[in-house]
């Protein structure tokens, strides 16, 4: 028996073209990374395959960090290559990535003004951490949290909720991924972290020899950022647990 397709529905017609554009450019781009198939564009609205299975847990953490080293290596080497962090990237067809700098700073400075960061001095670290590690190759951000992957009955891992990318260094959507998974199933050993990095890192090796040297002091600073960028959303979503800032970054207090 075929499953009900899965419709979803946009605030207005630009953001349904918007994440058709971004759907569009992962299926030429990031091959590596398998979405539902879209069915039907409307107005307003898109309509997927509806894909059974599961949201990722701790112990997947290994297979997904191989697959978005292999999807941001892979839209390196076909279209991020030239990319800026500090500059949206703009493509032929209309599409647009933000930039990694700009929408990050505003974000923070949301935060402080939220009580989110307790100080001025706290806002100019992590903003000093921002600049710090927007360096090296472009791959793109796609929020990769557990819910934005289905695990189906036979292992296979497809990727949802692409409307929104932008442009990240390499090694920021994995420290996402590690701090959701924090966040919702509690402290992951750090282990299990290194190991994620070595194969998110040997994945990306394999698309270019500038890619995969993401190390452990980069993955933390990400880690930073991350907690203070997902601290309005402890308690809410699933996301039992916080993200202390002193397990996320050495030396950031």
């Amino acid at each position: 028996m075929s499953l009900t397709p899965f419709t979803k529905h946009y605030a207005n017609p630009e953001s349904a073209a918007g994440a058709v554009r971004h759907y569009r450019w992962i299926t030429e781009h990031a091959k590596p990374l398998r979405q539902p198939a879209l069915l039907t564009v409307g107005p307003d609205t898109l309509t997927f395959e509806r894909i059974e299975g599961r949201s990722v847990r701790p112990e997947d953490l290994p297979r997904v960090a191989e697959l978005l080293g292999h999807a941001h290596g892979a839209a390196w080497a076909s279209d991020l290559r030239s990319a800026s962090l500090d500059t949206p990237h703009h493509f032929q067809d209309g599409t647009m990535f933000d930039d990694h700098l700009g929408p990050r700073k505003l974000a923070l400075r949301r935060r402080h003004e939220r009580g989110y960061l307790p100080n001025k001095a706290a806002l100019h670290a992590m903003l000093g951490l921002l600049e710090a590690t927007a360096q090296g190759p472009c791959a793109f951000y796609k929020d990769s949290n557990p819910r934005n992957f289905i695990i189906t009955s036979t292992q296979d891992i497809v990727a949802v909720d692409t409307d929104d990318l932008s442009l990240a260094p390499m090694g920021y959507d994995l420290a996402k991924l590690i701090a959701t998974l924090h966040l919702t199933y509690g402290p992951l050993t750090d282990g299990a972290v290194a190991n994620a990095l070595i194969a998110y890192n040997a994945a990306a090796r394999r698309h270019g020899a500038r890619l995969g040297t993401t190390d452990r002091g980069r993955l933390d600073g990400f880690l930073a950022l991350h907690a203070v960028l997902t601290a309005p959303y402890v308690g809410r979503n699933g996301y039992h647990y916080s993200l202390p800032l002193r397990f996320s970054h050495r030396g950031i207090s």
